[in-house]
This record gives structure tokens, C-alpha cells and sequence, in this order.
């Protein structure tokens, strides 16, 4: 049986752990041929074997250039890019914030949240216009819904929103910009701003996270990276052909609750 994926050449960013480990996973099962682009050497060092990798910082355009011509130079060029990077700040609203380290938590929030996201389609442009390929990036529901994280999170994630649906309005017809918007997940590796000292707490590690998560949902599902990935699938796919601009909501229903 064919892949839905067969013959495409992905890049995906922050291919180590969680959600973007997933993917990684989810594109080789359907066919593609896969890169990855990841900080965390420890993690570059889990990938298979036979996935070629990239180890830097997604927000450097150096790296996520040398990313993208790793990926060139292994498959002869790159028809889909996958964003899984960030950072969560574990629901610290802004009365909670320290007016000595807000300044820097937001712009390293933003950094990693936001700006990897356009560093990183930026670097594979010419690639994915020759190709006439794709981008999904990783947004959130708390891109859509209050609560789901801190003021930072929150706004970070509602400028990703934003990035998808400018950038499927300026790099259409030649390039198609879809977002998945996650919700909460198990096993996950997210760690927090090192600005407000959070860089060492993982969200996994919550206690009783599973329970926690079927009892937000309307499903009452408790999701994995695998079942997020499935999205990241389809509309890197020729099956969505004819979709930019959308956000497919992997979160157990929240919307509708």
C-alpha cells in the first residue's frame, strides 16, 4: 500500500522529543523521506539512524538554512516543512510576572514561539517554492482559548495563528500554510523560559496530568504526540491540495464545550 506521504521530502523542526518526534515518525510510516532540525544534542542522538539532522537553534537563520541544505543534499530538494518548536511558561499570568525579568521573558518566549516559526519557513522559501510544497506549523488551543497557559503562552501562540494565515495569503499559489493546534499532551518534554527560571520543569511531569487532561475535554481523551500527528499528515498531503490557511483543533473537543 502507497504512504500518503510517499515521495515528499520533509524537514521537521524540533524532530527530538514530543509532538515533533511524533511526526517525525508519522511522515517516515507514510512514505517521506525525513530531515530533522533540533537543539538538544542528547535528543539529535535518539533520532534513526537513517534521518539526517541538523543540531542548533531553530531561531538562528544560519541553521535553519544549513538545516534545509542538509536536507537538499540528502533528497535533491524539500517539499514539506514541519514546526514543532516551543516553550511554555506553566501558566504564569501577569500579576505573577517580576517587572525585573518580564522584558526578557517575553522576548524569549516570543524568540522561541514565534520567530522560529518565520525564521525557519524563511530559510526553506526557495525550496518550497520550487517544490511547490507546504508549511504546518504548531500552534495550540491556547492560541484560541484563554486558560491554557500564562499571559506569555497565550499570546505567544495566538501570533502563531496570526503567522499561518498571513503567510498562506502571501506564499499562495506556489506554497500552501496550514497550522495543527494541539492541546494538552501527554509525554511531552515542553520545558519553560530559562528568563523565569523554568527551563528544567517539563509539562509532562505534572501530576496527575492524564487525569487532568480527560476531565478538560469534552471527549475525555488524554492525547499523545501520535494522536496529534495524524494532522500534520493529512495536510501535508496531496489530500489537502486545496487548503491554506487552516488550523486543524487536535484537542479533544474544547472548542465546543
Amino acid at each position: 500500500m502507497m504512504g500518503w506521504l510517499d515521495g515528499k521530502r520533509a524537514l521537521v523542526v524540533g524532530a527530538g522529543s514530543g509532538i515533533g518526534r511524533a511526526v517525525l515518525d508519522a511522515f517516515k510510516a507514510e512514505g517521506a523521506q525525513v530531515a530533522a532540525l533540533e537543539l538538544d544534542a542528547a535528543k539529535c542522538e535518539r533520532l534513526p539512524d537513517d534521518v539526517p539532522f541538523t543540531q542548533g537553534d531553530a531561531t538562528d537563520l544560519a541553521i535553519a538554512e544549513a538545516a534545509v541544505a542538509t536536507t537538499r543534499d540528502a533528497y535533491g530538494g524539500l517539499d514539506i516543512l514541519i514546526n514543532c518548536v516551543g516553550i511554555f511558561d506553566f501558566y504564569r499570568g501577569l500579576d505573577a510576572l517580576d517587572p525585573a525579568t518580564m522584558n526578557d521573558a517575553f522576548d524569549e518566549t516570543f524568540r522561541v514561539n514565534v520567530l522560529s516559526q518565520l525564521t525557519t519557513v524563511k530559510a526553506a522559501l526557495p525550496e518550497l517554492r520550487r517544490a511547490q510544497g507546504s508549511v504546518v506549523l504548531t500552534v495550540s488551543t491556547s492560541g484560541f482559548y484563554p486558560g491554557r497557559g500564562g499571559i506569555l503562552y497565550v499570546a505567544s501562540k495566538f501570533a502563531v495563528r496570526g503567522c499561518v494565515v498571513s503567510l498562506a495569503h502571501e506564499l499562495a499559489p506556489h506554497v500552501r500554510v496550514n497550522g495543527v493546534a494541539p492541546g494538552g499532551t501527554l509525554g511531552t518534554e515542553l520545558t519553560g523560559p530559562s528568563s523565569l527560571g523554568l527551563n528544567d520543569q517539563h509539562l509532562g511531569d505534572t501530576p496527575n496530568r492524564a487525569e487532568d487532561l480527560k476531565n478538560r475535554t469534552p471527549l475525555h481523551v488524554a492525547l499523545t504526540g501520535d494522536d496529534h500527528a495524524g494532522s500534520y499528515v493529512f495536510l501535508a498531503s496531496e489530500r489537502a491540495r486545496g487548503i491554506t490557511g487552516t488550523i486543524v483543533h487536535s484537542d479533544g473537543g474544547i472548542g465546543v464545550r
